[in-house]
């Protein structure tokens, strides 16, 4: 699979029932335990926090981006790509799209919330992006307000500033 063979579009309401089962696909697939089935009505729930992006490939869902966008800063929650593809470049693609949707509302940073013990290869796939960890202490305030919303205990944060010229005042 190749970057042209993936399509990445905006997730809608009524791909709620798609994104349940391609998560609950992925989740079968994990050796570390199970899970509880995810409903339709669970994600469209979801759909009141963040919006999707979905990575398409052959009319099949092959990667999954969940974000939000808030003071110029866009939250990563959500990423969930298929096992048994090329995972790296549906990722890149898939986080592509979401980087050039933010620039265009003049985003200023992307914070990546990584799982509790993410693996050696999740880290190296973020910093292939020029995401890295940071001190939160040397965060601008805006920054550091969105990363204070979660709660971050045992998780890691990657970021990546998207613009070197800050906005200092409302636009």
């Amino acid at each position: 699979m190749s970057a042209s063979d993936v399509v990445v579009r905006r997730a809608r309401l009524a791909d709620a029932e798609l994104i349940a089962a391609f998560v609950n696909a992925a989740r079968s697939e994990d050796p570390r335990g199970s899970y509880a089935q995810l409903s339709r009505r669970d994600v469209a729930l979801r759909f009141g926090q963040v919006g999707f992006m979905i990575a398409e490939s052959q009319g099949r869902v092959v990667g999954l981006l969940g974000w939000q966008v808030e003071n110029l800063v866009v939250r990563v929650s959500d990423f969930l790509i298929t096992y048994g593809r090329d995972p790296a470049e549906i990722g890149r693609v898939l986080v592509s799209r979401m980087e050039e949707d933010a620039a265009e509302l003049l985003v200023e940073a992307v914070i990546l919330f990584l799982p509790s013990r993410p693996s050696e290869a999740l880290v190296a796939f973020w910093e292939s992006l020029d995401y890295e960890f940071q001190n939160l202490d040397d965060l601008p305030p805006a920054w550091q307000e969105a990363v204070a919303e979660y709660d971050l205990v045992g998780r890691g944060v990657m970021m990546k500033r998207l613009r070197d010229d800050l906005i200092r005042r409302p636009i």
